[in-house]
């Protein structure tokens, strides 16, 4: 790869108001870039991609002029990814789990399977009914596109790809065991609801399937079963469980509608061909969101009740900030199929936010000049984290040395919880029953 400084990807961005660096849009050597943000930004000189960069010290509403002294013009080996852990030939060894991997759940079936429904009926049939036509039963079939190496996506984009089909594997497959389960427990307790259930379950079971898959076509696979036994289960109450689901399917339908949407109107960006299917494969995701947005209109008191707002904004917030976060540390991979990682993060959190306020009493103001600048902050410090755990250090050395990017990140999370909400509940009219 020829890396040359007459165009350099650059983007000024702003940190803690003080310090500004380079990353994302295209910027051509001697262009200005105005600051719109911050009192004053101190600029030093900074290598970016061997690209020295020479930066002034404009006040806000001045411009910042880059100057690039281009590198050697020689051909730069990709950077090479680290090797996988193998649980045994063939088969990786699953993602160490952190706050910010996907978890699994269980729930209090008892209370679940007690659930009223007599107020939304109409429409929990309606939606079950959607589910048995199965739209997209054809759907999730490997055609010829697939037939080919994939040794041509490699070094560091290889790893975060794996990377990302792994992390949506273990998402979907959590899906499956919570709603499967749910199923199995109610099947006789609460037909209608067990049926919904175990008909969601399938659609996250052939979704986990397929990104499986796809991993095989990158020599591994995951081996689902010793998931099953070996992860860690968190406890929800049901109307927690509906919360969390809820937006986990609606930010999964804008995360797939969205990079679905960018690569069909940039198909030279599509280096695998799962991006394919992410169209009729975001419906389901949108369906199972109709679900539980059904089943909390049925028991209205969830969403209406004076706790609700602060658990709203708890659980818009833990989704948000984990995509965020996330996201934030695999810049690669979304460039690699042509977004800019922090502006499709934002997309996404404004449209689920936005879908958001059509159930839950109120939305994060996200709109708020200081919401994702706070998240900037706290994507650094997860960042910085992150660096200090791969670390051959003891381990109490270890977490001594993240406790302060860890209070940082703390901070800035109570900073966004705290921050005024946009009240919705006076827009809905007569959607509650």
């Amino acid at each position: 790869l020829v890396r040359s400084a007459l165009s350099l990807p650059c983007r000024v961005v702003h940190t803690s108001g003080k310090m500004a660096f380079v990353a994302g849009l295209p910027v051509t050597s001697g262009s200005s870039v105005s600051l719109k943000k911050s009192a004053s930004c101190k600029i030093s000189e900074k290598t970016f991609f061997g690209a020295s960069v020479q930066r002034a010290e404009p006040k806000e509403g001045q411009t910042a002029t880059f100057v690039y002294a281009a590198p050697q013009m020689v051909a730069t080996p990709p950077k090479p990814a680290k090797q996988f852990d193998m649980l045994r030939d063939g088969v990786k060894k699953p993602a160490s789990e952190t706050l910010l991997t996907p978890r699994f759940y269980t729930t209090d079936f008892e209370e679940l399977a007690n659930f009223k429904m007599e107020a939304n009926l109409d429409e929990i049939q309606a939606i079950n009914q959607e589910f048995r036509t199965d739209y997209n039963k054809e759907h999730f079939v490997r055609d010829a596109d697939f037939d080919k190496n994939w040794d041509s996506i490699d070094g560091e984009t290889r790893q975060l790809f794996v990377e990302f089909l792994e992390r949506s594997c273990t998402a979907e497959f959590s899906g499956f065991l919570l709603y499967k389960e749910i199923a199995r427990r109610l099947k006789t307790r609460n037909p209608v609801l067990a049926e919904g259930f175990e008909l969601m379950s399938r659609d996250e079971a052939r979704h986990a399937g397929f990104l499986n898959k796809a991993l095989g076509d990158f020599n591994m696979q995951l081996d689902l079963g010793f998931l099953t036994k070996n992860r860690s289960y968190t406890f929800f109450k049901p109307k927690y469980i509906l919360y969390a689901t809820y937006l986990s399917e609606k930010i999964g339908y804008w995360r797939y509608i969205t990079i679905f949407r960018h690569l069909e109107k940039n198909p030279e960006h599509r280096i695998y061909p799962i991006f394919k299917f992410f169209d009729n494969w975001c419906q389901d995701e949108n369906r199972h969101g109709d679900f539980m947005d059904a089943l909390l209109r049925a028991n209205s008191d969830m969403i209406t009740d004076s706790a609700s707002r602060w658990w709203s904004r708890f659980f818009l917030l833990s989704v948000f900030a984990t995509m965020f976060l996330n996201d934030t540390q695999r810049f690669g991979f979304y460039a690699s199929i042509g977004l800019d990682a922090r502006e499709y993060d934002i997309e996404v959190i404004r449209r689920t936010n936005k879908s958001a306020g059509k159930l839950f009493p109120c939305i994060l103001n996200v709109d708020h000049p200081e919401f994702f600048k706070i998240m900037d902050v706290a994507a650094a410090a997860n960042k910085k984290a992150v660096e200090i755990g791969g670390e051959e250090i003891p381990s109490a050395l270890k977490k001594l040395k993240q406790a302060p990017h860890v209070a940082t990140i703390a901070s800035c999370m109570a900073r966004l919880f705290f921050m005024k909400p946009i009240d919705t509940m006076s827009t809905w009219g007569t959607m509650i029953a």
